[in-house]
């Protein structure tokens, strides 16, 4: 499943990460989760608005210089993580790569490691369009789809989506 939303400013943007959180299943295992575009398109703000959408109150910073923020909270873990410093696949390793699937991953600037993209569940692009956003969101398995399906239903008559 694919579609496109035009978002007016940052607070839809943070709508955006609220359906996002309710739209993801139980458990979170194994899900990944791209993020594409320019630096202050809104990546992480998505994936904040996502962790608040969940429930999470605490600090939500950008992975920009630790690499990878976990969140754990109740049953659930989550992985932001920014790649944007990665040059090869073998520092993902470094890094502890495979210790990750067991939480849901959010992923900025996976065009560092190309194979990410073509393993995620879901790949937003998000583009600077005058004053607000344009998202372009694709799924890639079933997961991905089941959530995207919940999305797009909220979508369907509040924003442009093509």
């Amino acid at each position: 499943m694919n579609f496109d939303i035009t978002l007016p400013n940052e607070q839809a943007t943070k709508e955006l990460g609220k359906q996002l959180s309710r739209a993801l299943p139980q458990v979170l295992s194994g899900i990944t989760i791209t993020l594409s575009g320019e630096v202050g398109a809104g990546k992480s703000t998505l994936v904040r608005a996502v962790l608040r959408g969940m429930g999470y109150e605490d600090i939500v910073p950008s992975p920009t210089y630790t690499l990878i923020e976990p969140y754990e909270f109740g049953f659930r873990k989550i992985y932001h993580i920014d790649l944007y410093r990665i040059n090869d696949h073998d520092e993902l390793n470094f890094l502890g790569w495979d210790d990750l699937s067991d939480g849901l991953m959010f992923i900025e600037w996976p065009q560092r490691i190309p194979t990410i993209s073509e393993q995620a569940d879901i790949n937003f692009t998000i583009n600077f369009k005058q004053s607000g956003r344009e998202v372009t969101i694709k799924s890639s398995s079933l997961v991905g789809d089941d959530i995207l399906s919940k999305v797009r239903k909220f979508y369907q008559n509040k924003y442009a989506i093509k």
